[in-house]
């Protein structure tokens, strides 16, 4: 019963030693608060600009070294290689200087990027999004999740490119961003590919050439 009735003294002890050093937690005070980790607010950085007598230039803003490459490849477009760094549609979705997105995709559409994108549609989309885009993919069946976009809807065909490209970037709603999973070429392929797959969806035979409609059965 000693052993118990110690125990308990001890531990009230420790309790209104702690309540004594940290107060409580939104009260104000004079005193400065008690930082049990004081790194995690103040770090040891180099600000930029700020002088900094480490380097010989004597501030902490410091020149890449001669030679220096990026470590990304280019991005070969109609209009040149693009790489990751610069403001480019490609890179952003975006009219480069501006918030507005791009109307059409900036790669060229062939049928290597169309098999790219149906790729990695399979794989990263069309488990919530079904592999015909129509919202029932396993995610649904399963009932993981109630509520899946229907990439037909006409909300979402008449969405710009560059704005599909935002949203499979940085996620939307309950859609985690896929930037961290996919280069920047296999989201404009996977763009690419949706459109062909609302084309086929949605189109009808006014779409067609003479020449294609007479091939039709």
């Amino acid at each position: 019963m000693r052993y118990i009735v110690s125990i308990l003294l001890i531990g009230a002890a420790i309790g209104a030693a702690a309540f004594g050093m940290l107060g409580l937690q939104g009260k104000l005070s004079r005193k400065p608060p008690l930082e049990l980790f004081p790194d995690m607010d103040r770090q040891a950085k180099l600000r930029p600009q700020e002088p900094n007598h480490f380097f010989a230039s004597g501030v902490s803003s410091q020149l890449p070294p001669a030679g220096t490459i990026a470590r990304s490849e280019a991005i070969q477009t109609a209009g040149g290689p693009v790489y990751g760094f610069e403001d480019s549609p490609v890179n952003s979705g975006r009219v480069a200087g501006t918030t507005n997105f791009v109307e059409i995709n900036p790669l060229a559409v062939t049928a290597e990027l169309l098999q790219r994108g149906r790729d990695r549609f399979d794989i990263y989309c069309a488990p919530c999004h079904g592999r015909l885009g129509d919202g029932n993919g396993i995610t649904k069946k399963i009932g993981v999740m109630a509520a899946v976009a229907n990439l037909h809807d006409k909300r979402i065909v008449e969405l710009t490119d560059g704005e599909i490209f935002n949203t499979v970037s940085n996620g939307k709603g309950v859609m985690g961003a896929a930037g961290p999973l996919l280069p920047v070429e296999d989201r404009w392929a996977v763009i690419a590919y949706l459109r062909g797959l609302q084309l086929s969806w949605l189109g009808t035979t006014n779409d067609l050439t003479a020449a294609q409609a007479a091939g039709l059965k």
